[in-house]
Order: C-alpha cells, then structure tokens, then sequence
C-alpha cells in the first residue's frame, strides 16, 4: 500500500461503498421505465447475461487497476502500463474516467435535487389529491421554476460535499454502512408491502414470464446499454474505490457481491414500482417520467401513500446520494494527488465547480433551453457527451488495456484466484466486453 493512500477499514465499507456508488438513480429510476419500454421479462432475461457476463468482468478490471496502482486513475493506468513495458500515455484513459465522473455530476447533480425536492412534498403533502394532470403540472412547475431547483441542487451537493470531505473511513465508510443497509431495507419492505397492497402478483409474471418473441436488435442493445451504464464503469469511481483496497481482498469475490447487490436493487425496484403501475392502470412505458409524474398519482390513492411516499423518495435520495459521493471521490482524489490543495480544500473545489456548473444544467430546463449547440441545449449535449462517447469509450479502452495490454502475469497475482477462473475473466474480457461496449459506443454515435 502506497504512503498516504487511505486504506478501508473492512470489507463490508468497502462493498457498501461501491454498491452504494453503483447503485444510483439508474437503478431505481431507469430501470424499471427501460424495462416497461422493452417488453418485461424477455428485457429482463437478456439484461442479467449481459450485467454477469459484462459488468462482472469490467469491475474487476477497474479494481484491478486501482488497487494495483495505489493511486488516481489516471496515475494508477499510467503506473500498471509502465509495469507492462507500455506506454504511460494509457493514464488518459483514467483522466478519461475522472472527466466523466465530473460531466455526469453536474446534471445528475439537479436530478438529485429533484429527488429531494420531491421528498420534501412527499413528506409534507403525501400527494394527497394528485391526479394525472395536476402532477404532470407540478413536474413541470418544478422545471419552470430555476430558484427551487438551484436550491434543492445546492443542498445535495452540500450533503455530498461533506461526506467526501470527512474523508474514506470518516466520511464515506460511515454514511455508506448506515445508508445503504437503510436502502435496501427500505427497498424490501416496500415489496413485501405491494405483496398485500396489489399488483405484485402481475409484476412477477409480467417480469419473470419471458416472451422471446419480443426480443429483436433494439431491445438486445436497451439491455446491453442498461446492464453496462447501471454497474458503474468507466466513472473511475470504482478504480478509486480499487485503490484503497488491501492487497488480501478478494477482487473476484467483491466484483460478484457488488454486480449482484446492483442486480437485486433493479428487481427489487420493478417490485417495488411495477405493483403500483398495475394496481392502479398506470402507464408501464412511461419513460423518465414514471417515477416523478405517474406515481404521486399511485401515492395519492393508495392506503397508506403518504407513508410509502415518504420511504420511497427517503430510498431514492440515498441512491442519489451515494452515487454522487462515488463520482466525485474519484475527481477528488484527481485533484487531492495533482495539486497542492490537499484532501479537505480539494473536496470543497469539486464540490463547489460541479454546484456552479449545474446553473447551467438547471437554466436549461427553462430560460436556456432554446440556447443550442447543434440541435441540442446544454443538458442534451453533456448527456449526449458523456452517454454516447466518453463513457462507452473510456470503458472500451480499460477492457483493451487489462485484456490485452496488461501483463498477463500481473493482472493474474492481482486477482489472486486460480488459473481456471482467471482464464474465463481474460476470455470474457477480451471476446465478450470488448465487442459489447464497441457495439454500444459506434451505437450511440450512429
């Protein structure tokens, strides 16, 4: 272990961390509305081969890389490429990863607003009386309305901000072993709740009752994207996380707690919101709507709603929260490592770039948004940044890096596992991720 590098202080901080930084809003929102889209259970089946085919080896790369490192992501790839006799140019690709962390926080930052913002209502108002208009009216209101949302942005990220400055065992080891067994504790009570409450039995089949008739080109390639973007990879998140580990860790072991931890939060989301859908004649392909549009009006008429709305926003607030914390660790440990302003005052300068940054973000739901740059406005375009380019391609290159320019020697003492199963990793790597994520990359860009 390097001097100075933090180091978790177990291996239950370590897995809730990274869980907690995978397991975002891309779970419990974009999950359940991707699979409504797509067709249900047939979506969900090609969904799990490609999160255990695809997301388990891709973690174990990034953590590989990190802990192999002992450092920022960029410096850890520029110091394992170095070992292999290569180039230490391939440190970009971690700068790569770190500049993508950076681009997503500052949209994703106001939907965490969002989030809190909603949990405000949900907690003072519970939606009593919502209905299908007047909660399309509120969303929109909430758009409209810049003040409230530079507000509600400010505060999240100030949550954020003081988790990430309290340090990895001060801060973020002791935010994530509370808030994540409170995620998923919220998550499996909300389920057992809709097991008496309506709907689960139609979610169920409707989930695991798979038509194979609808799978064609689109929905591979929805389920491809969804099981790549969902694990967290090419964030440089999970390189960092990789770099605090202590060297008897077992990478593979951890790779499958965190992907099947991440996998079990998406379907316990479908249990918790598909339920609701059903019971109430809901529109199952809602698209990104579904969670701030379509289930107040399910709240409003449920036994109980004010209470189910206030744990749900609680559980999504905690997601949001601590993907945040995950992203912009790394581009504090970037920064901490690359200047001289040292841990606490480099966490103040993320934090508060990514907050002044977002203004823009949240005037472009409003003043900004007919102020476009080819077509699209400031959101579309880091959206489309980062969706379609910068993270599909940092990904690719990490896979092509461990997969077939990192010493093989290497890379198998750092895993630490036997040679039949590093084997299938290093042919997973090489002829599945790779393909996949250059599929998804030319994709996005066509």
């Amino acid at each position: 272990m390097a001097a100075g590098t933090p180091v978790w202080s177990s291996r239950f901080a370590f897995i809730m961390a990274s869980v907690g930084f995978a397991v975002g809003l891309g779970n419990i929102w974009r999950f359940p509305y991707v699979t409504g889209e797509n067709g249900g259970g047939a979506f969900v089946v090609v969904y799990l081969l490609c999160v255990f085919a695809i997301g388990v080896p891709c973690v174990m790369a990034e953590l590989l890389v990190g802990r192999r490192g002992q450092s920022s992501p960029s410096k850890s790839m520029a110091t394992v490429a170095e070992e292999s006799g290569r180039s230490r140019l391939w440190g970009g690709v971690g700068g790569l990863g770190v500049f993508t962390a950076y681009t997503i926080s500052i949209t994703y930052a106001v939907v965490v607003g969002w989030v809190l913002w909603y949990l405000l209502q949900a907690a003072s108002t519970g939606f009593v009386g919502v209905d299908a208009t007047s909660s399309t009216q509120t969303f929109n209101a909430l758009l409209a309305d810049g003040s409230t949302m530079l507000v509600m942005t400010v505060v999240g990220n100030l949550i954020v901000g003081s988790i990430i400055y309290a340090g990895v065992t001060g801060g973020i080891e002791r935010a994530v072993t509370v808030m994540m067994p409170l995620l998923f504790a919220l998550l499996v009570g909300l389920s057992i709740y809709n097991v008496f409450a309506g709907g689960f039995g139609e979610t169920m089949r409707w989930l695991f009752t798979p038509d194979f008739s609808k799978i064609d080109g689109l929905v591979l390639l929805a389920a491809l994207g969804q099981a790549f973007f969902s694990i967290g990879v090419g964030m440089g998140g999970m390189m960092t996380y990789g770099s605090y580990l202590p060297a008897n860790f077992s990478i593979t072991r951890g790779a499958l707690l965190i992907v099947l931890a991440d996998t079990a939060v998406a379907l316990l989301a479908g249990f918790v919101v598909f339920p609701m859908v059903f019971n109430y004649g809901l529109d199952i392909a809602g698209g990104a709507g579904l969670i701030f549009q379509t289930l107040p009006v399910a709240f409003a008429q449920m036994p109980g709603g004010h209470v189910f709305a206030v744990l749900f926003f609680v559980m999504l607030s905690v997601a949001g929260v601590t993907s945040m914390v995950g992203l912009l660790e790394s581009v504090t440990n970037w920064t901490d490592q690359r200047t001289r302003l040292g841990r606490e005052m480099s966490a103040i300068v993320v934090v508060g770039s990514v907050t002044f940054c977002s203004v823009a973000s949240v005037l472009s739901y409003n003043v900004w948004q007919d102020y476009t740059l080819f077509g699209m406005n400031f959101n579309a375009a880091s959206e489309g940044l980062y969706d379609k380019i910068t993270l599909p391609l940092g990904g690719l290159l990490i896979a092509l890096f461990v997969g077939w320019i990192m010493s093989r020697e290497h890379s198998f003492s750092e895993l630490g596992t036997d040679s039949r199963v590093f084997s299938i990793w290093q042919v997973l790597l090489r002829f599945v991720v790779v393909p996949a994520i250059a599929i998804i990359l030319i994709t996005g860009l066509v």
